[in-house]
């Protein structure tokens, strides 16, 4: 049995922690959840494995289960300290990697989720998406004339970053005309090994 077990669900946010165990090269399997009947492939009740009743859980190799992306990524980071998908704790560049870590989080994943709502109107969408163009705004700025958005190396940052940026562009099915930086970012991204072999186990494109 491999060490993690990465409970997920094809194109949600736990492609994160998904591509963090892959760039950590850590041994796991993945257990794929419904998240509308809350069941496992097995026919489990997923709610057994995490109360909270979304992705991701991660199933540790003590068996305890920890969730909430941004905290399982660094976790993720921090079993695997040369593969440098984190500062070390502690530093000022951790923080840095936390407070985006956390802007990517709330302004991003949890700001453009009224998205999704089938209750939500069209004006509604329209004026939210305006609003969103801020948060957009500094993304792009964060990796402005850098490869990622700590500078040289790829961090656990950019494989949450590269979810939101593809939930903006399949499912909610807009473009990144506005921010050709992001743009450029996101196909950067999306061909890294580890992404593109996420992607391939989801059954999902980029």
């Amino acid at each position: 049995m491999a060490a993690y077990t990465l409970f997920y669900t094809p194109g949600a946010c736990s492609i994160s922690p998904h591509i963090a165990l892959r760039e950590a090269g850590l041994d796991f399997q993945l257990e794929k959840v419904d998240l509308r009947a809350k069941k496992l492939a097995s026919g489990d009740d997923y709610t057994g494995v995490s109360a909270k009743g979304y992705v991701p859980a991660l199933r540790l190799p003590d068996g305890k289960i920890l969730t909430e992306g941004a905290v399982m990524v660094q976790y993720i980071a921090d079993q695997a300290p040369k593969s440098q998908l984190a500062p070390p704790a502690g530093t000022m560049e951790r923080y840095r990697l936390m407070e985006w870590l956390n802007f990517i989080a709330t302004e991003l994943h949890k700001g453009t989720s009224p998205l999704y709502s089938p209750v939500a109107n069209d004006d509604y969408k329209a004026n939210l998406k305006q609003r969103l163009d801020s948060r957009w705004n500094v993304l792009a700025a964060g990796i402005k004339g850098k490869p990622f958005l700590m500078g040289d190396k790829f961090t656990i940052a950019d494989g949450y970053a590269f979810y939101v940026l593809r939930g903006w562009i399949h499912p909610i099915k807009e473009t990144l005309t506005k921010w050709p930086d992001l743009a450029d970012y996101y196909e950067r991204l999306a061909a890294r090994p580890t992404v593109a072999a996420a992607l391939e186990a989801e059954g999902i494109t980029s």
